[in-house]
């Protein structure tokens, strides 16, 4: 296949690929590969990756390889091609002996650099990726491998060999001792540790228990992991959320192995830092590699130990298309490398629950007198006795039990308020009737910014109108969502002298000292208290509850207890806002600390309704026009007997006729009663929806069809 393929057509004629047939065009410049003599007398084509994210062009295009650039064109290098008639960038895959093009092919204008920077293993798994998520293989590689920076390449040293490593032991050496650090109290871990050891590759779900923010927590016993690892001789990656986690576990690994074992490969690095520390991973300089999401690519040779901590956390989503979550790229790297599989948290989603059950992890769970020990004790406002002496427990937003845990606490330590919303007054309603009131310009909601600030809409900023409530016809407001400044405002009132700490985002606080003190912050801006909150309030629980999609109950446990797990042993929680009698499992397994059960009643409700993870979905937003052709496609043959579309649905600007977006969700049928085993089909036959979505995006792009599409592979809600 020629590289120039979109110029004018001529009589030499392409392969087709997927039944879509390129016309080739004869190759231009001057670097053109005429004769024998010019070009290289072993393996003369090159196999290129072309940075193209058209969907119909995600296939390597044959090139000739020049004999100046015989040497140096090498499997993994950049290089400049020309394709549709411009200079472009790309990967050479392979070099081969004979072209499967009967023409002439182009021949590749340079090699930017003779680093092999898309090693085989990264190019299988960008490759898989793509095809998992029905991407593009470019779009992958802009994920996996950094840009060039020319100073970094140069001041970098030269790639280290093997002999050099030093400190390790080989998986033949024989069970190495290791030191439990953080695995103490998990009866599984020591023997998941050996394993690791000694060259195998277990893949485990860990449960971590709470442990107060302590250093012998969860980051000890992820350092001791990769240290297990490294006693293998092999390396070791680790993804966390975000840099608060991140500086945690470099604490740990800094006791453990030493400040100089391992790099930190973020998204907020600068270009030459980056890319210097991720040549320092492919040179062999280093084997442990840990950051955020971009950190799952590193490039670590002979990995032992694969492992991401709180897989329900946005942050490892990746935003970019094709939009790959973590669990995903690491669970494939695993599997192509013969690495253990190490996912930790203090709770657990659906998705790594059915990996539990379908077999691939096991259950590292702590021990139930360990649980006991270490656990803080939970209180539901209104529960029980307590409407006895608080009419108010069950509905007031800080009840009597609330303040009274506050004051108790503050004469030992910090305590911890929990907010789910950011700003002030984050919306209003009628005070008669409490129907939320809307903008009189834009219909947005009204809200107020600040304190003794006057109420304007959320979308247009225009100043509250005064329009009578449309249901009742009163006048006045009220606050119906409260938001943390208003938050920490109310409780330096109720309690004078003591200080505030605010943690939002954009305003994220580490960590806290031990002294009195509230510490008001939003889910996932709670920072760690030296010893461990005195006690903790989970406010507003209902605007977790309600926050609709898939995921909200299991979110809203994994942000309870990522607040409770901060605070001491035996300590109070309080969580307020939700119906004390109403049987609510996210509740429920709160005040029982039990994630697994709650993600286990999960992955069974969605196996009975078709739910994700039991079945794959995915959802196709865009215009009205373009959706209705997508549906059309993907409910025709053959994609009809494998597939089920639902919608489409109008999900934002007004009306489909008013130029709204419309959305489908597809998802795959489960399998027909004359199948084999239902749960190895499930698994098996999930590569159908991929299949019939990247077929979609490569007819569309090969017709060039006006219109975005975007679409989404188990994206983390069904709206989304």
């Amino acid at each position: 296949m020629s590289g120039d393929q979109e110029g004018p057509p001529s009589q030499e004629s392409q392969p087709t690929l997927a039944g879509l047939s390129v016309p080739a065009s004869p190759p231009a410049g001057p670097q053109r590969s005429g004769t024998a003599d010019e070009v290289a007398a072993t393996d003369p084509v090159a196999e290129v990756a072309v940075d193209s994210h058209l969907a119909h062009l995600d296939r390597p295009f044959e090139y000739s390889v020049p004999a100046t650039l015989a040497q140096a064109a090498q499997p993994g290098v950049r290089v400049r091609v020309r394709f549709a008639g411009r200079p472009v960038d790309g990967f050479v895959l392979a070099r081969k002996d004979t072209a499967e093009h009967t023409g002439r092919l182009t021949p590749l204008l340079k090699v930017v650099s003779d680093e092999v920077v898309l090693t085989p293993h990264l190019a299988r798994l960008c490759r898989e990726l793509a095809d998992h998520y029905a991407g593009t293989l470019a779009d992958v590689l802009r994920l996996a491998v950094p840009p060039r920076h020319a100073r970094a390449e140069k001041a970098t040293p030269a790639r280290r060999p093997p002999a050099e490593d030093e400190g390790v032991t080989t998986p033949s050496s024989g069970h190495p001792s290791l030191v439990l650090s953080g695995w103490e109290d998990y009866p599984a871990g020591a023997a998941m540790l050996r394993r690791i050891a000694m060259g195998e590759a277990p893949a485990a779900a860990w449960t971590a228990l709470p442990d107060a923010g302590s250093a012998q927590g969860w980051p000890a016993a992820l350092a001791t992991a990769v240290v297990a690892a490294r006693a293998s001789g092999r390396g070791a990656i680790v993804v966390t959320p975000d840099h608060r986690d991140l500086d945690r576990l470099a604490a740990a690994l800094d006791a453990a192995l030493g400040a100089d074992s391992y790099v930190r490969l973020t998204a907020d690095l600068g270009p030459e830092q980056r890319y210097s520390a991720w040549l320092r991973v492919l040179r062999g300089h280093t084997h442990i590699v840990i950051g955020s999401r971009s950190a799952a690519f590193a490039p670590v040779q002979d990995l032992g130990l694969l492992a991401w901590w709180d897989d329900g956390d946005d942050n490892l989503q990746e935003p970019r298309a094709p939009y790959p979550h973590v669990r995903e790229i690491l669970r494939r790297r695993a599997s192509l490398s013969g690495a253990g599989l190490l996912v930790g948290g203090y709770a657990r989603t659906p998705q790594v629950q059915a990996w539990v059950r379908d077999g691939p992890l096991r259950e590292v769970p702590g021990s139930a007198v360990a649980l006991t020990a270490t656990r803080p004790r939970v209180i539901v406002a209104g529960e029980g006795h307590q409407s006895e002496r608080d009419a108010g427990a069950a509905t007031a937003r800080l009840p009597s039990v609330a303040w009274r845990a506050v004051k108790e606490g503050l004469v030992t330590g910090p305590v911890l308020v929990q907010v789910p919303r950011r700003g002030y007054l984050v919306a209003l309603s009628c005070e008669d009737c409490r129907t939320p009131v809307r903008c009189a310009h834009c219909s947005g909601p009204l809200r107020v910014g600040r304190a003794a600030g006057a109420a304007e809409c959320a979308w247009c900023a225009r100043p509250d109108a005064g329009r009578p409530c449309r249901h009742c016809g009163a006048t006045a407001r009220r606050s119906s969502v409260v938001g943390e400044a208003r938050t920490a405002e109310e409780v330096g009132r109720a309690f004078p002298g003591v200080r505030v700490v605010v943690s939002r985002a954009g305003q994220v606080l580490s960590a806290v000292d031990d002294r009195p003190a509230v510490v008001v912050a939003t889910p996932g801006a709670e920072p760690v208290a030296a010893g461990g909150y005195a006690a903790t309030l989970l406010l507003d629980g209902w605007a977790m509850l309600d926050r609709g999609g898939l995921d909200s109950g299991v979110e809203a446990l994994r942000r309870w207890m990522a607040a409770a797990a901060l605070t001491r042993p035996g300590a109070t929680v309080v969580l307020a806002g939700v119906p004390p009698h109403a049987t609510l499992p996210p509740v429920e397994a709160l005040v029982r600390w039990d994630p697994i059960w709650l993600a286990v009643r999960e992955v069974e409700e969605r196996l009975v309704l078709g739910l994700p993870p039991a079945r794959r979905a995915a959802s196709v937003t865009g215009e009205p026009a373009t959706v209705a052709a997508a549906e059309q496609v993907l409910t025709g043959e053959p994609y009809a007997a494998r597939l089920e579309v639902l919608g489409p649905l109008a999900v934002s600007g007004g009306p489909a006729e008013e130029g709204g977006q419309l959305r489908l969700v597809v998802r795959e049928r489960p399998p027909g009663a004359g199948d084999v085993a239902e749960q190895g089909e499930r698994r098996a036959d999930s590569a159908a929806l991929s299949t019939a979505l990247r077929d979609l995006r490569a007819g569309r792009s090969l017709r060039k069809e006006s219109g975005g599409l975007l679409v989404r592979l188990d994206p983390p809600d069904l709206d989304i």
